[in-house]
């Protein structure tokens, strides 16, 4: 059995080990030491958001039975895309695949905020009232179809190696529950970890009820996209605690952490809500966040 035949027949227990093990890390460091109070009941969003979590994995399954793995296979054997048109050392593709992907995801997290029609299906990631692990794998159905499909496209023009499909895979699942939980770094680590990866004080002000601050930090797993795009935002106006989570107007749970809410979440209200360019907010004056900047 070679490498690639191994990695394709296992992929599935290998993403299902890191997924569980990075979970399980992540919900234990924010209940012993959360970095904000929950609104919530922690039981009652988990059972909720993961339940979309599920839904969305079976829905996958059914739908793309080969995922992205089966994708880049495909590509490999006939020879499909940039990598397997010219030949490079492993390693370096590996790398290159893994970077390439990830300012793909960034691209289209920026699309799916500029579009208004996207908007509807990704406010249903930032309706959530609280912020932790599970925020960070709650998507609507319909934005993680639109999400594979982009992911496939990538991988047929980019033609990236298998294992650096799955590794992209398993970085993103994993940093994704790292940024989003509810837990803080030490600000000396703080600062020096967010000039290559996305830490969760850094992400959490891309779900502030703001639209100036929503607009901001896309970025999912490196920091570089950010800074080079000129889309990086240090700090919440109202500093790490007395930020609002959510969207404005979008405040009842059973719309924003019940299961039906959220699948019905995109077909209500106006469409141009926190849409880049569409703002309706003006900005609060900086008040907090001196602390942070120390």
């Amino acid at each position: 059995m070679d490498f690639n035949t191994f990695i394709l027949e296992n992929e599935i227990p290998l993403r299902l080990l890191f997924f569980f093990g990075i979970f399980a890390i992540m919900a234990t460091w924010e209940i012993i030491k959360p970095k904000r109070v929950l609104l919530l009941p922690k039981m009652q969003r988990w059972l909720n958001n993961l339940g979309l979590v599920f839904f969305n994995s079976i829905l996958l399954r059914l739908l793309f039975p080969a995922a992205a793995v089966g994708v880049a296979a495909f590509a490999s054997e006939h020879g499909w895309g940039l990598l397997n048109y010219y030949s490079l050392p492993f390693a370096l593709s590996v790398i290159l695949s893994i970077v390439i992907m990830d300012f793909i995801i960034y691209l289209q997290h920026i699309m799916v905020h500029a579009v208004p029609l996207l908007w509807r299906l990704h406010r249903v990631h930032h309706a959530d009232l609280d912020y932790d692990v599970t925020t960070g794998a709650r998507f609507h159905p319909i934005e993680i179809i639109l999400s594979m499909l982009i992911k496939f496209s990538t991988i047929v023009v980019l033609g990236p190696p298998i294992i650096a499909v799955i590794l992209f895979e398993i970085i993103l699942n994993a940093l994704a529950m790292f940024n989003h939980s509810n837990v803080g770094l030490p600000k000396p680590l703080e600062k020096y970890i967010r000039w290559f990866i996305v830490t969760p004080d850094m992400h959490r002000v891309h779900h502030s009820v703001e639209d100036d601050e929503t607009n901001s930090n896309f970025g999912f797993n490196l920091t570089c996209w950010d800074r080079l795009f000129g889309t990086y935002r240090k700090y919440p106006r109202d500093g790490q605690l007395g930020m609002i989570i959510g969207i404005h107007h979008h405040k009842d749970p059973k719309q924003c952490n019940q299961f039906l809410g959220m699948l019905l979440l995109p077909f209500q209200g106006k469409i141009s809500e926190y849409a880049i360019n569409t703002r309706r907010w003006e900005p609060k004056e900086n008040t907090r966040a001196k602390e942070e900047k120390k």
